[in-house]
């Protein structure tokens, strides 16, 4: 009875740890290796091993993806400062919208998810995938694209520098039913597109 009772508190406090918010340690923004070795590092992974990525270096990627390096201004560059790119962060136990302003993960679904941002084997394996959305009514078109793409190459070379893999995934995102399941976990509006995944962890 002991031991079931023990069984169950374990259960209880992992379960609502996973479904809080996160805090994030305030992001790493100088040091790593310089950028020329970065971008000579930077390459394309897509076998991962399962071992988790430091929360630490999870802050840093998400501030190189879409963190504030200026008042109200990204580190990436959106159409008149519209900012219409939301970041969604996959883990293991749950998936989350990162706050860039408050430094957070906002808990939007419990449970492993992975399986509902890709195709391919190596999503449900890695440790993070990230979702980036565009909302059309602020801008779209070629702009979001474009701003995405910024996104991506930033946590490419940010994981280059910490020595992490990282691909960025597009298929499967014009699947109606694929969009349709995220749209319901996510609590989303039509007017919310995804543009693309990337999964980051630690290299095979």
């Amino acid at each position: 009875m002991k031991t079931l009772c023990t069984f169950v508190t374990v259960f209880t406090v992992v379960f609502t740890v996973s479904a809080q918010d996160i805090t994030l340690p305030a992001p790493q923004t100088t040091g790593g290796k310089p950028l020329f070795d970065a971008i000579s590092a930077r390459q394309t992974t897509r076998d991962f091993s399962d071992k988790d990525v430091e929360l630490q270096d999870l802050s840093d990627l998400l501030w190189s993806a879409y963190g504030f390096n200026r008042e109200d201004r990204r580190v990436i560059p959106t159409p008149k400062n519209s900012q219409e790119i939301s970041v969604y962060v996959f883990l293991k136990n749950g998936v989350y919208l990162y706050d860039a302003k408050a430094n957070t993960l906002i808990h939007r679904a419990a449970g492993d998810r992975r399986k509902d941002v890709g195709t391919q084997d190596y999503v449900y394996s890695a440790p993070v995938n990230f979702l980036y959305m565009a909302d059309s009514s602020k801008e779209m078109g070629t702009a979001s694209y474009v701003a995405v793409g910024c996104a991506a190459q930033d946590v490419y070379l940010a994981a280059a520098s910490k020595g992490l893999g990282a691909v960025v995934r597009t298929g499967g995102f014009s699947d109606p039913d694929k969009v349709e399941t995220l749209r319901k976990m996510l609590k989303l509006t039509k007017r919310d597109v995804p543009i693309a995944g990337q999964t980051v962890g630690h290299k095979k």
